[in-house]
């Protein structure tokens, strides 16, 4: 199907969606769930055709490990579909309401947005993710996965269509836009057919759909995420949480990429952090002042403090307080999450208060900073931006709202 008859095809399905009730769609994604988990064998084996062009095509390892699907994630996958069933349905809450001088009420209520057009790369998990959360915000979706994961997303997409068939469902509700450049220009100039566009995805991806769509693009963000370790910080606790933010996964977006060490901790600290980052196989990019403390810390570029690494890499820099290291996160920051290791009130608090970013941590890993950590069981991605949605992108996040006006005869003088 050509990308404006799937486009029309899922506003015409969008309406069925805007309409469902609650137990109707989470009949439809326990179904969905249950065509995926019967499709595992198959998903995995498509998948592993996917990394191995990949591999061939040169990705590095970041976007291997992005895009690879074993049981266990595939299993992940299912249950995410299962708990985005058992979550809140936002649409027809009511925001706010109140009754004028002349008896008129107004209320302002949820709604969706309508038609919901996602461009991502590699992750294949991201399209059950995005095909669970648009089902249960009333949302169609069209999904334009990248053409390293086109055998993984065409399993998944067929599984997920046959889910929602089975409970009578338009499966136009859901697609996999797929074709060159020019369809991806397409579905960023379809106006009156896509009502939001959403970007995950690395920083030329995000700059190319918000410089170039004419629909509305809610922005996702890149994650250059800092720690800083306070003068106060309990160093035993700031070491794990350090190895956690940088090592558990270090691809993904809410993964720590540059340390900051108050100089009054530095001599204590930095040996102890830097044994523990080797151990977990990081490597240290540090100023000269880091490179001091032993050997294996190489040199920092300044560009690197702009980075995201994505990969077991990590830039390391030593402040001498807690006002050089805000300074130093706003100059670098892509504002997703900034973490401060304290037992400072005081300092945890102007860190809350001066740091500008989607998610800002206390004594906490950054990989808290997720859809399904916070507990909207998956995310569409981050947001960075500063409109309606920022941080994790929920249920709520994918709704608009409406205003209903309710009278009784009422004319205005």
């Amino acid at each position: 199907m050509e990308f404006h008859d799937q486009a029309r095809a899922a506003r015409e399905a969008s309406r069925q969606l805007a309409v469902l009730t609650r137990e109707a769609k989470d009949r439809a994604l326990h179904a969905m769930a249950d065509a995926l988990a019967a499709v595992e064998p198959e998903l995995v084996a498509a998948n592993q055709q996917d990394v191995a062009a990949a591999r061939a095509a040169g990705l590095s390892e970041a976007m291997i490990d992005r895009l690879r699907l074993d049981a266990d994630r595939v299993a992940g996958m299912v249950q995410g579909l299962r708990d985005v069933a058992a979550l809140a349905d936002p649409v027809g809450d009511v925001e706010r309401g109140w009754r004028l001088g002349n008896g008129v009420e107004v209320r302002q209520v949820r709604v969706p947005f309508g038609v919901v057009g996602i461009i991502y790369e590699s992750r294949p998990n991201v399209t059950a993710d995005a095909a669970g959360l648009c089902l249960k915000s009333g949302n169609a979706a069209l999904l334009r996965g990248s053409s390293t994961a086109i055998e993984s997303n065409r399993v998944t997409i067929r599984a997920l269509r046959s889910g929602l068939e089975r409970v009578g469902i338009d499966p136009n509700a859901l697609a996999l836009v797929e074709g060159g450049r020019e369809v991806t220009a397409e579905l960023m100039a379809a106006r009156g057919l896509v009502d939001v566009l959403i970007p995950r995805g690395g920083a030329g991806l995000i700059n190319a759909v918000v410089e170039e769509a004419k629909v509305p693009v809610i922005e996702t963000g890149t994650g250059n995420c800092h720690l800083f370790v306070d003068a106060s910080a309990d160093h035993d606790k700031a070491l794990a949480i350090l190895v956690n933010a940088k090592a558990q996964r270090p691809s993904v977006c809410n993964a720590v990429e540059t340390l900051l060490v108050h100089r009054d901790s530095a001599a204590e600290f930095l040996p102890k952090a830097i044994d523990a980052l080797t151990a977990a196989g990081v490597t240290l990019h540090g100023t000269p002042e880091v490179q001091q403390f032993s050997s294996t810390v190489v040199p920092a570029g300044e560009d690197e403090f702009d980075a995201e690494y994505l990969s077991l890499d990590l830039a390391v820099a030593i402040v001498a307080d807690l006002d050089e290291a805000i300074d130093h996160i706003r100059r670098h920051t892509t504002g997703h999450s900034e973490t401060i290791v304290t037992e400072s009130r005081a300092s945890a608090d102007r860190f809350v208060a001066e740091v500008d970013a989607a998610a800002v941590l206390v004594n906490a890993s950054s990989r808290f900073v997720d859809g399904g950590q916070f507990g909207f069981g998956a995310e569409i991605g981050i947001s960075t931006q500063k409109l309606h949605a920022r941080g994790p992108m929920g249920l709520q996040e994918l709704t608009s709202s409406k205003y209903i006006v309710q009278g009784d005869g009422q004319i205005r003088p």
